[in-house]
């Protein structure tokens, strides 16, 4: 399975270990994520991919706002999936 626009990401290194994000753009080693919350679509952080975990989980809705990303990856900070 690879990173895509739209997959559900946990952070492995940095002040954001742990934390899920939604992965917004890949390209040449790096993604671009938003939580909707600290990073959100219009600042987005830029981390490298060898630093994602990937989940199993592909949000197909388009996530252009910080409301619907907040939404999705409230399931997964709740700790149910």
């Amino acid at each position: 399975m690879s990173m895509s626009r739209g997959s559900v990401v946990r952070a492995k290194a940095g002040r954001d270990k742990d934390n899920f994000f939604v992965v917004l753009e890949v390209s040449e080693g790096y993604a671009l994520i938003a939580d909707g919350k600290r990073r959100k679509v219009e600042n987005p952080k830029r981390k490298k991919l060898i630093h994602l975990s990937e989940t199993k989980t592909t949000l197909t809705e388009t996530m252009d706002t910080n409301r619907k990303i907040r939404k999705a990856l409230s399931d997964f900070s709740e700790g149910t999936l």
